[in-house]
């Protein structure tokens, strides 16, 4: 593997976790634990940070297959964070917190 394709592989890892983080918050708000829910998505937001700062190294660099590959698990694991920050704000108003 290149060093190119171990940058892009690094990633996909952190999207994936960043993925991962915001479902784990979202169960917390199932349980109405929505202080620990908000910490958890701030470790998200962490990861997609570092994800981005890859990306943006990347950006300008010819990377082929593997790099849409990782754009695709980067967008996404945005797009979750962001729906389940969504998410606990409607839970958290409709109990009134």
């Amino acid at each position: 593997m290149t060093e190119t394709e171990q940058i892009i592989v690094g990633l996909i890892s952190s999207a994936g976790q960043s993925k991962s983080l915001a479902f784990e918050a979202l169960k917390k708000v199932k349980t109405g634990e929505y202080d620990e829910a908000r910490k958890i998505l701030e470790q998200a937001k962490e990861a997609d940070l570092q994800a981005h700062t890859v990306q943006t190294k990347l950006i300008q660099a010819e990377v082929g297959l593997l790099m849409v590959h990782a754009q695709d698990h980067y967008m996404t694991s945005q797009l979750a964070r962001d729906l389940i920050e969504e998410l606990i704000n409607v839970f958290e108003a409709k109990e009134g917190k």
